[in-house]
C-alpha cells in the first residue's frame, strides 16, 4: 500500500482555510488571482493534485477517487478540522467527491465547471477529448511522452461517476458557478444544483476559465457568498 503523498501546495494569509483545487492537466497556478485576493481574509491553500505541477505521481491509482483520498491526507498533515473548498473543473468534482465522503469536514463549497459524468460535457469538447485519449491509448507504449497524456485524457472520458442522488445528502452552504459558453452542458449544470439542497446558481457571461478570465467578478461573486450565502464564523 502507498504511504500518504505528500502533496504540493501553496499557502498564504491567515484565518479560515480556503483550499483551491485545480482542473485537469493545470496546477495551483490557476489560480493566482484568487489567491492574491482572498489570502487578504482567509489562509488560502492551493493544491496541486497527485501527478500535477509540483506534486508526484506516486504508484496508487489516478482517479477522482484517489485524489479526494489524497486531499484527506492532507486535511489531516495540516491538521484542518474543515475548510471552504472551492474547486474548478476536475478540481470542482475532487470538492464534490471529498464533501460526499467527509461532510463534516467542508464548511462550505463552491464548484466551478464541474460535472457528474462525462455526458456533461457538451460533445464539441468531449469527441476531441475522445480522440485524443484513443490516439494515446494506442501510442503510450511506444511513446512514454504520452503516458501522463493518456492517464490526463482518461480522467476526463471515464470520470466523474457521481449519482445525482448522491448530492442531496449534501447540506453545507453551495455555490455552484458556470459560464454561459461554458464546455458543461448548461442542463447538467442545473441539474447539480437542483439536486444539492439550499444550493445557489451563478451563471456569469464568459466560457469554463471564468476564474481566469473574469478573475474580479468571479471573485466577487464568491466573496459574496461566503459573506452572506452562510451562517457566520
Amino acid at each position: 500500500m502507498e504511504p500518504d503523498l505528500s502533496l504540493y501546495y501553496q499557502e498564504q494569509g491567515t484565518g479560515e482555510p480556503l483550499v483551491l483545487l485545480h482542473g485537469n492537466g493545470e496546477d495551483h497556478t490557476y489560480f493566482r488571482r484568487q489567491i492574491e485576493a482572498f489570502s487578504r481574509e482567509y489562509r488560502v491553500i492551493a493544491v496541486d493534485t497527485r501527478g500535477h505541477g509540483r506534486s508526484p505521481r506516486g504508484t496508487a491509482p489516478f482517479t477522482l477517487k484517489q485524489f479526494a483520498d489524497d486531499l484527506m491526507a492532507l486535511f489531516r498533515r495540516l491538521k484542518l478540522s474543515e475548510a471552504v473548498l472551492l474547486g474548478f473543473s476536475d478540481g470542482a468534482n475532487i470538492a464534490l467527491l471529498f464533501a460526499i465522503k467527509h461532510p463534516e469536514r467542508v464548511k462550505a463549497l463552491i464548484l466551478n465547471g464541474g460535472n457528474l459524468s462525462p455526458r456533461g460535457v457538451k460533445l464539441r469538447w468531449q469527441v476531441p477529448i475522445t480522440a485524443a485519449y484513443v490516439f494515446s491509448l494506442l501510442r503510450a507504449r511506444s511513446d512514454p511522452a504520452l503516458r501522463r497524456k493518456k492517464e490526463l485524457l482518461g480522467l476526463m472520458v471515464k470520470e466523474p461517476r457521481i449519482p445525482a442522488k448522491r448530492l442531496e445528502q449534501l447540506s453545507m452552504p453551495v455555490l455552484v458557478i458556470a459560464g454561459t459558453k461554458d464546455m458543461i452542458r448548461d442542463s447538467h449544470t442545473r441539474k447539480i444544483q437542483r439536486h444539492i439542497p439550499g444550493s445557489v446558481l451563478c451563471v456569469m457571461e464568459g466560457d469554463h476559465f471564468i476564474a481566469a478570465k473574469k478573475s474580479e467578478s468571479f471573485n466577487r461573486t464568491v466573496d459574496r457568498f461566503l459573506k452572506n450565502g452562510r451562517p457566520s464564523l
